[in-house]
């Protein structure tokens, strides 16, 4: 079949209540992330139980974290239009907010439960990385987070499957899958943490999770630069780049710094020393 409508959104409807398919897709996404995570927790002697707690307080916060972060940088419209505001079904949340949101909740819960933070967030960076390559999908379903205006010929030359193709085509022109390079660079990312974290004396603790920002923010910073849909910081610099670069660059000085004035950081697969001297 060489023509295909674009993708329905909605997976199914209960009477007037409409579940779609970016809703099942995220969700998705964080109860496998919430899966492995507890697995790795328990290898690094933190009570996997912690992870469901810091998951109730975490996902609501995370979410109006995002929704601030881009009602701020869109500020000009929904100082006009406040009741707005709140209307985050029809779009409009930003994931580097609810990324700064999720860790200083991270932080409090942490410091509440006596957990090293660095070291539980060494766990949940990859699987955070592996929600974020699955998430971008439910912006396929919703034809959002696409890129500047391109050719059929260009895509087709990209070896894409045809529903991706035809459903790149909008508003009468096809354009860059730029949810889809996002989501291969996370996927990447995904798979190098997972594959070398375990390696002894590799990451000291926090190391993992300065990686995953160092990897996610340079991808990030040349895809931004792609889209259509950026936020804007008077009104010429794309904030998402801007962000992205100062994040690569202080994730590498970080590690640098804290290798060089704290060589008594401990490992990453020492785990948590202060849960394995209680147990024993």
């Amino acid at each position: 079949m060489n023509f295909l409508l674009a993708l329905n959104p909605v997976a199914f409807s209960l009477g007037s209540l409409h579940v779609r398919w970016y809703g099942i897709i995220i969700t998705f996404g964080v109860v496998l992330a919430v899966y492995l995570s507890m697995r790795e927790a328990r290898r690094r002697q933190i009570d996997p139980d912690d992870i469901v707690d810091l998951l109730f307080w975490m996902l609501p916060i995370s979410l109006v974290g995002a929704r601030l972060y881009y009602v701020i940088f869109e500020w000009g419209y929904y100082s006009q239009h406040p009741g707005d505001i709140i209307k985050i079904w029809n779009g409009g949340i930003a994931i580097y907010g609810g990324l700064i949101a999720a860790v200083i909740v991270l932080l409090i819960f942490c410091a509440q439960r006596e957990i090293p933070a660095w070291l539980l967030l060494d766990v949940l960076a990859p699987t955070v990385i592996l929600a974020q390559a699955i998430g971008r999908w439910g912006n396929f379903m919703n034809q959002e987070a696409f890129g500047a205006k391109t050719t059929l010929s260009f895509l087709q030359s990209l070896h894409l499957p045809h529903f991706i193709v035809q459903q790149m085509l909008i508003d009468g022109a096809y354009r860059q899958p730029t949810f889809l390079y996002e989501s291969m660079w996370s996927l990447l990312g995904f798979i190098l943490l997972m594959s070398l974290r375990h390696r002894p004396h590799l990451f000291k603790q926090g190391e993992v999770f300065l990686s995953y920002v160092i990897w996610y923010a340079f991808g990030r910073m040349f895809i931004e630069g792609m889209r259509t849909d950026s936020l804007y910081l008077f009104g010429q610099i794309r904030v998402s780049q801007l962000l992205s670069a100062v994040l690569v660059v202080g994730g590498i000085l970080w590690i640098w710094l804290r290798r060089r004035n704290e060589p008594q950081i401990k490992w990453y697969l020492d785990g948590n020393y202060q849960a394995a001297k209680k147990r024993n």
